[in-house]
């Protein structure tokens, strides 16, 4: 099956919060091409996407992208590849059973699941699964997201490694986890929902949710905000325990040096998310 393509045409290109590239089928003067995209799969009698922001990891995308379709060959995967300077687009675009977006700019990694959230309320689908492209996430832990679902009528799922004192599971580096204790306490008492881990980006979204967020979809680092705008839009959020795996390659978008300068601007937009009367 062929690639999804898409295709940007015209002379400008606004960057005032990439709003140009989110809100692409409104602008004129851009042109998308779409190549055999309804190709949907039926598991549960649910449609079913996967969507995989990427940057720069062309040495995880691959195999990446085969474990998904290892374990459920019937779900649709789509990449989004945030601009990558490296090979990322080539490797994905020589999978014909992998659906690939490309952004001319670098969005960020919310414009890139936004860009995915787009094309899955587009095209009908009933669950959207948030998936990193690095090889943290396992596709072997997708049913327990999706049950959670449809067993617990939530609208968004989180798999989190937190709910848990598993030693064996990948949890991050120390610093890592006093920045995703703290964001957990503080959305816990905003939202008055036990939340363990806000900063997985390991998620399923309903079809509710995913018109939602196809609309309005924090930038940056967007996860803690999403749990918050969800509440203010009544959707209903849950956790459920995965496992995960340390990224084999790459580096994180969040190096130790950053690591101030991100803790105050996620509590900010956490903050200004629960206080701002629309979301």
């Amino acid at each position: 099956m062929p690639n999804l393509l898409i295709k940007f045409v015209g002379n400008e290109m606004s960057r005032n919060k990439y709003s140009n590239i989110i809100s692409i089928t409104s602008k004129k003067r851009f042109e998308i091409k779409y190549d055999n995209i309804v190709n949907y799969s039926i598991v549960k009698n649910k449609k079913i996407i996967a969507i995989i922001p990427t940057y720069n990891e062309e040495l995880s995308i691959k195999k990446t992208c085969t474990d998904l379709i290892k374990h459920h060959p019937n779900i649709d995967i789509l990449v989004v590849n945030d601009s990558s300077t490296d090979n990322t687009a080539k490797i994905v675009e020589s999978m014909s059973s992998v659906k690939l977006i490309t952004s001319p700019i670098n969005l960020g990694i919310g414009g890139a699941v936004q860009l995915g959230l787009k094309f899955a309320y587009k095209n009908n689908y009933d669950v959207a699964f948030q998936f990193d492209g690095d090889g943290q996430h396992r596709a072997n832990e997708f049913d327990k997201l999706l049950n959670r679902l449809e067993d617990d009528a939530s609208d968004i799922a989180i798999g989190s490694r937190f709910m848990f004192n598993d030693k064996t599971n990948f949890r991050s580096s120390f610093l890592r986890r006093l920045g995703i204790n703290f964001f957990a306490m503080l959305i816990t008492f905003l939202i008055r929902k036990k939340i363990t881990d806000p900063t997985s980006g390991f998620r399923a979204f309903n079809k509710k949710a995913i018109a939602v967020f196809s609309k309005n979809y924090p930038f940056d680092f967007p996860e803690p905000e999403v749990i918050i705008i969800a509440k203010k839009k009544k959707l209903n959020i849950s956790e459920v325990f995965v496992k995960m795996n340390e990224r084999e390659f790459g580096v994180s978008s969040i190096s130790p040096l950053k690591s101030v300068k991100y803790m105050f601007k996620v509590t900010m937009a956490i903050l200004l998310a629960f206080f701002r009367e629309n979301v």
